[in-house]
């Protein structure tokens, strides 16, 4: 072999020793990937939404001024949604608006559908405006139910305007509209309702059912934990049990999963159940402490509400709990929807009484 050949091979012999320790070199540094091994995971599902689940209802100390009108001292809006938060909330208030309503005696000036509205607006808003509309003399045509939610007084008190968000204001002719108040001890601008102290209880009330609804919308109603420790199972055996499981949810969830573990230990998978009797039990607690709340807020009996008793005694009978609502509370009620009369000069609002008709004697 010729001197250059040799010197040829050599050189490419130590190109390749350099090449193949340059490449163990970079192995050697380069950072190992290291297969993550299977973790637990944890997955839920979103809840509905409720009505009103904050306090922001009190955070108002007093009514302040933004330079045209007063601002309440509670969110109104808030109110009207907590009308429908809970079932013995709402039906409270219509059933006092319904016996004030049917006890009215209807004036030429004074509709008994124009009287329920102003009635059930005072009951949820703790005020109740009513406008009177002029003829074209001046005389009194007929007085028109403005909706509370959304009257304000003036800041220099010299009447009431008609603020609903986007739509432009209106502002009611000076002396045109009465104010029905149930006084407030902390300001005299606004009136207050008197079942403030119970909205907490109309808003658990609420998230109660809207949890139970969930509950059995979800279908896995997330009751259990599915405890695999089998060294047999593999991870794709793992995630079509999760697949399976995820989609057990909604219409048709009532569903078996089939699992077949060959080579599996006896205890391999558990299903460990820890909250379905709980839930259930903490569900019916909630509902009729939070109905006992409402009641007493309300002061209405619950056989005028149609409450089905729990206990053996039951509640009474309705007609010596309706004869006692009547002198308690309706009768209250009516003497100060009779204010209006004092501020017309004439008497608009009569009432007759509130009867119950005795029992028939069994024959």
């Amino acid at each position: 072999m010729s001197s250059w050949r040799r010197r040829a091979s050599t050189t490419a012999s130590s190109a390749c020793s350099n090449v193949t320790s340059s490449a163990a070199t970079t192995l050697r540094n380069r950072p190992r990937q290291i297969r993550a091994p299977a973790r637990a995971e944890v997955f839920t599902f979103d809840d509905p939404t409720p009505v009103m689940n904050r306090a922001e209802i009190l955070d108002y100390v007093e009514c302040w001024s933004n330079g045209e009108w007063f601002e309440p001292p509670v969110s109104f809006a808030g109110l009207a949604k907590s009308f429908r938060a809970s079932t013995h909330h709402s039906s409270a208030l219509f059933f006092k608006a319904n016996v004030l309503a049917s006890t009215f005696r209807p004036h030429r000036w004074l509709s008994r559908h124009a009287f329920e509205r102003w009635a059930l607006d005072f009951l949820t808003f703790g005020n109740g405006y009513l406008e009177r509309r002029r003829n074209m003399v001046g005389g009194t045509l007929r007085l028109e139910p403005a909706l509370a939610k959304y009257v304000r007084r003036k800041a220099d008190f010299s009447g009431f305007v008609y603020v609903n968000g986007w739509q432009e204001r209106h502002e009611f002719a000076p002396d045109s509209v009465f104010q029905l108040v149930r006084p407030d001890i902390n300001q005299e601008v606004y009136g207050l309702p008197e079942y403030l102290s119970s909205l907490h209880s109309a808003w658990l009330n609420e998230s109660s059912t809207l949890f139970r609804r969930k509950y059995y919308e979800n279908g896995s109603h997330a009751g259990f934990i599915l405890y695999m420790t089998d060294a047999a199972q593999k991870q794709d055996d793992v995630d079509n049990m999760r697949d399976a499981l995820k989609n057990a949810k909604g219409p048709g969830n009532f569903r078996n999963v089939f699992m077949y573990a060959p080579g599996g230990k006896k205890d391999g998978i558990q299903l460990i159940p820890v909250s379905e009797v709980a839930a259930k039990d903490e569900f019916f607690n909630i509902k009729n402490v939070t109905r006992d709340d409402l009641l007493a807020a309300h002061r209405v009996p619950p056989q005028l509400l149609g409450i089905v008793p729990s206990n053996s005694g039951g509640f009474g009978t309705p007609d010596t709990a309706a004869r006692v609502f009547g002198r308690n509370e309706i009768r209250p009620l009516q003497a100060r929807f009779a204010e209006l009369n004092d501020w017309l000069g004439d008497e608009v609002v009569r009432f007759d009484d509130y009867e119950i008709p005795p029992a028939p004697v069994a024959a």
